[in-house]
């Protein structure tokens, strides 16, 4: 967890994708395998901000930049945009940091001098009212106090 320039919470999540998440030829993976990624980014940033789960409702945005591969290491970043009385609306990065090299050999990779952008997305999450927990000012924590 990191906090942005603007103050706002950002959570990353780091992950090597397997051979398991490979579903096409080439050993590409598939997109939605990025985006499962992204609904864990806002579980955490809801839990953070919420004290919740909450529910995660739509996608305004999805773009897909550039192919991932087995053996790639993605980050995926998220941060609330916007918070309503109950909806979030949240962006998301996936960057790929680590690319697998299995022309040179099976286990060889290359760490990128610059993340490259895999995925783009902007969506939107509830957490209904009756589950909200709220935020402690400063630390991005929950409290253990019902929101009036």
């Amino acid at each position: 967890m990191a906090t942005g320039e603007d103050g706002s919470v950002e959570v990353l999540i780091r992950v090597r994708m397997s051979a398991h998440d490979a579903h096409y030829g080439g050993d590409l993976v598939d997109g939605a395998r990025v985006l499962g990624l992204f609904g864990d980014v806002a579980t955490e940033l809801l839990i953070r901000h919420d004290g919740d789960e909450g529910l995660f409702v739509a996608y305004d945005l999805v773009e897909f930049k550039a192919p991932v591969h087995a053996g790639d290491y993605i980050e995926a970043r998220g941060r609330i945009t916007r918070a309503g009385s109950t909806s979030r609306t949240m962006e998301f990065t996936a960057h790929k940091v680590i690319e697998a090299r299995p022309e040179l050999s099976p286990s060889a990779a290359d760490v990128l001098a610059e993340p490259l952008l895999v995925v783009r997305a902007r969506g939107t999450c509830v957490t209904p009212r009756a589950s909200q927990r709220g935020a402690a000012q400063g630390d991005g924590a929950n409290e253990a106090t019902p929101r009036r």
